[in-house]
């Protein structure tokens, strides 16, 4: 460290989501460093550092994605393999936060899962954690160290916007994605719609009414996340039922868990777009769905904490990650 500034800086990448940490080192001009992550035969994670990490400023590239667990151990472990090799600063760059969803105590005696794994990750030894689209933006005072939240509209923004869509009304899933909504709408200067639904257990959503005018208009649905699908495809149906001219989908996680793949494939959305957050493998990947980079904003996001430059500013100017 010179002047308060970390001289050096490394890469490292658990089995979560390798291509996008790829991307990211291939962005940066910097290699990932050598590391050993396996799994003994009963399951447990062992994780190895093929090099010196002493003083250095260490970003580790972990999606918690599917397997969770077995992902999230793993980012603790090296965590923790960092903090005993004395790495100067540990940062955890989770492009995926598993457990978000579990971030307040709905009914009694419920657990507030999202706050136990930032304080594992906390204590495991991380000094920072960078992240994008909690499912709830509050999860980040959760953490007592310090996060940065990125997030994924800007990208998504300028993919639509290539498409110049007249008529065009930006569409929220349910209520918990208002905002969201109305901040997308922004960047289009486009009116919004609102899915009222009432979703009698989890995963099983069930819809009840469409507040705003979506008849003869190009809608776009956006999410912070598609698990099952049951939303966003029920969603998508009833625009068209109500004469939506084209429905369009995007998220920025593709959990895509259970029966999402059939869904989409029957429903009636047009495309739907994620971003690469986490793994998508080929088998998921049908037709209607495009898969967008991550890897420019957690690329430049690591430079700017490398050069301790505020994160914000790369959102300026319409969200433009360029």
């Amino acid at each position: 460290m010179k002047n308060g500034v970390y001289t050096d800086f490394k890469l490292f990448a658990c089995n979560g989501n390798p291509e996008l940490a790829e991307e990211i080192a291939k962005i940066m001009g910097k290699p990932l460093s050598p590391a050993t992550v396996t799994h003994f035969s009963d399951g447990e994670a062992f994780v190895a550092l093929g090099e010196s990490v002493r003083g250095a400023d260490c970003y580790i590239i972990q999606s918690t994605c599917e397997p969770v667990n077995d992902n999230l151990m793993e980012l603790c472990i090296m965590i923790d393999a960092m903090k005993r090799a004395s790495a100067g600063r540990i940062n955890a760059v989770i492009p995926y936060f598993g457990y978000a969803r579990q971030d307040r105590i709905s009914h009694p005696r419920e657990p507030l899962t999202a706050k136990l794994v930032a304080d594992i990750i906390s204590v495991a030894g991380a000094d920072r954690v960078v992240t994008m689209d909690l499912h709830a933006a509050q999860i980040q005072g959760y953490f007592n160290i310090p996060v940065d939240h990125m997030i994924g509209q800007p990208t998504l923004v300028e993919y639509f916007k290539e498409m110049n869509l007249d008529d065009l009304v930006i569409v929220s899933p349910d209520h918990g994605s208002v905002k969201r909504a109305r901040t997308f709408a922004s960047f289009f200067n486009a009116p919004i719609a609102i899915i009222d639904k009432r979703r009698p257990q989890a995963n099983v959503a069930e819809i009840m009414n469409i507040i705003g005018d979506v008849k003869g208009k190009n809608c776009i649905l956006c999410d912070d996340m598609v698990d099952t699908a049951g939303t966003i495809c029920n969603a998508a149906n009833a625009l068209k039922e109500m004469g939506a001219k084209s429905v369009r989908a995007c998220a920025t996680h593709g959990v895509l868990s259970g029966p999402a793949i059939t869904r989409l494939k029957d429903s009636g959305i047009d495309e739907i777009v994620f971003l690469n957050t986490m793994p998508i493998p080929e088998e998921k990947r049908i037709e209607k769905m495009t898969v967008l980079s991550a890897a420019p904003v957690f690329a430049e996001t690591i430079k700017r904490i490398v050069n301790n430059e505020p994160v914000s500013p790369q959102f300026d100017e319409g969200g433009s990650t360029k």
